[in-house]
């Protein structure tokens, strides 16, 4: 739709009113756009990239991608399909090795069995514009850019906001039943609400963005998709690939106290990444930045709610921060739709933080794990002698990171195992939980839990199923539905039904009858139908479901 503002004084009037148009403001767009939900969303800034971050996305935000129809755009950005993606820790890319944990480029990363998506690299400086050109070509979503929020009033029934048109300083109205909040970190909206955020520092860093045509023929070091720095002072910083060319972010990392910018000397830093002067660069931005784990205390007050970093931050060791937030529209944009169409009970919009917020919790935890890793090492000032003594001190320090660090880059069960333990909208079944590892994934359609994966006969995964509605898996000619259908039909809720005849994945589901929700995470199993109209009050937050207190959250994080 066309970005410009209406010339009509009356307020503009959308159900959904999206604030900020990074890739997790684009994502809830698109979400509620598959949908069939209009939105508007506004961006302060005009949509180019300054200094761009993210560049993973996980499995489980490539299975989102998917279902939008992405994944492909996403898988051919234009980064290297054959571009080595190992991890190297060193003195510097031409100094000293000690140690390499190899992986392969994403042309030979085999899929896991688990899931029909594997992880793509794909930097913020070509998604974030994928994500926008899918926004624009949404009929069901007005974007703006050089609009910004100037603030908000909510009502039993929806949500005023004002917001400024850069371009002309005019100020106007848009009246929505709901506002999102995906202005990041520092969100004006959170702060608005009132809402504290709670957690602790853990550092300062400076990122250095730069080009350096041909840097991979100009060292020793290989392919990687990232390096991490020792010297005798310890782990230093890292440079990590952006678009597998000519572009890499080198960060730099402090302590607890600000890097003064005005004494900074970039080209310096580079220089000792390189490890020689005779490599040429340029320095396209420096922007430093506070490494912190927070945690917002709530998700939002009434009908304006926190999506992304409004709502967390954590340090991007892991690539989690963007891919959680991806997460979290998965999760909200059905509970919006049930809302909108009137068939949601009031409990249904409400779990949305009980969901999620301990799993961001448990992704904040992850990603301070791996970075306390890169900076607990022993002691390394001989780490750069040409001595035996360096030698030792560089092979037991390689050893310990590459030990220490690798369920950074292997963590298929923080991707796709996360499970809403306690949620008001399952219904428990009694089984015990499978483990919460962050390396490993251990396939469940325990209530709470992510579908499993499984390849159907006609070529399609059983997640590509799920999303338009509630679908109800029928192992077996015997299973009734009929009892389930009638329940959902009476109240308005969508359901489709889906007849499966595979023993295989029968036996993956393990009861001849599983629910599961729109995003994909089951909401009720059995091998017969009790109660089928309690059964569908609780899915859809209309009865109170067995709630337990929310689990996940480290002590670190509420009480710091």
């Amino acid at each position: 739709m066309s970005s410009a503002t209406p010339a009509s004084d009356q307020p503009t009037c959308t159900p959904v009113l999206v604030v900020g148009a990074g890739p997790v403001g684009l994502g809830m767009a698109l979400e509620l756009a598959w949908r069939g939900i209009d939105s508007t969303l506004i961006e302060q800034g005009d949509g180019s990239i300054a200094h761009p971050r993210t560049g993973l996305m996980a499995v489980r935000t490539m299975e989102l991608l998917r279902r939008w129809g992405l994944a492909h755009r996403i898988r051919n950005c234009g980064f290297p399909d054959d571009y080595e993606l190992s991890m190297v820790f060193c003195t510097s890319l031409n100094g000293l090795l000690l140690a390499k944990e190899p992986y392969p480029s994403m042309r030979d990363t085999p899929t896991p069995p688990e899931t029909p998506e594997k992880k793509q690299r794909c930097p913020q400086l070509w998604m974030q514009p994928i994500l926008a050109a899918a926004v624009q070509e949404q009929p069901h979503v007005d974007m703006r850019h050089l609009h910004r929020l100037e603030g908000f009033t909510q009502d039993e029934t929806g949500v005023t906001s004002r917001v400024v048109d850069a371009r002309t300083g005019a100020t106007r109205e848009i009246r929505s039943d709901y506002l999102l909040a995906c202005d990041g970190a520092a969100s004006a909206v959170r702060t608005e609400l009132g809402i504290p955020m709670t957690g602790r520092l853990l550092s300062y860093s400076i990122n250095i963005l730069i080009r350096a045509p041909g840097l991979a023929r100009q060292h020793r070091m290989g392919e990687a998709e990232r390096y991490l720095f020792v010297g005798p002072e310890g782990t230093w910083g890292n440079l990590t690939v952006v678009d597998g060319n000519e572009i890499w972010r080198l960060t730099v990392l402090g302590s607890d106290q600000k890097l003064d910018l005005a004494d900074f000397d970039a080209a310096h830093w580079v220089r000792r990444a390189f490890g020689s002067a005779d490599i040429a660069f340029e320095v396209l931005a420096v922007d430093p930045w506070r490494r912190s784990e927070m945690l917002a205390e709530s998700y939002g007050r009434g009908r304006v709610l926190l999506v992304g970093d409004s709502g967390h931050t954590m340090s991007p060791t892991g690539g989690m921060g963007m891919n959680t937030g991806m997460q979290e529209v998965l999760d909200l944009g059905w509970k919006l739709q049930g809302a909108l169409q009137g068939w949601a009970g009031p409990a249904l919009l409400a779990s949305y933080e009980v969901e999620r917020r301990p799993v961001a919790a448990r992704n904040i935890g992850f990603s301070t794990q791996n970075f306390k890793a890169w900076r607990d090492v022993p002691d390394t000032r001989a780490v750069c002698d040409q001595t035996a003594e360096g030698a030792r001190v560089r092979a037991e320090v390689g050893q310990r990171l590459a030990n220490s660090t690798r369920v950074e880059w292997e963590s298929l069960g923080l991707q796709i195992g996360h499970r809403y333990e306690g949620s008001p909208i399952c219904v428990p079944d009694g089984t015990p939980a499978t483990p919460d590892d962050y390396s490993v994934y251990v396939p469940t359609a325990r209530p709470g839990s992510r579908a499993p994966h499984a390849w159907l006969a006609d070529g399609r995964s059983t997640l590509d199923l799920f999303g338009r509605s509630f679908v109800l898996l029928a192992f077996g000619a015997g299973a009734d539905t009929r009892a389930l259908e009638r329940s959902f039909a009476g109240r308005g809720v969508p359901l489709a039904i889906e007849r499966i005849e595979d023993a295989r994945i029968a036996a993956l589901y393990e009861r001849a009858l599983v629910l599961v929700r729109p995003d994909g995470h089951v909401a009720w199993r059995g091998d017969a139908v009790g109660e089928a109209e309690s059964i569908v009050d609780v899915v859809r937050g209309a009865s109170a479901g067995t709630q337990a207190a929310p689990a996940g959250v480290p002590a670190e994080i509420v009480e710091a």
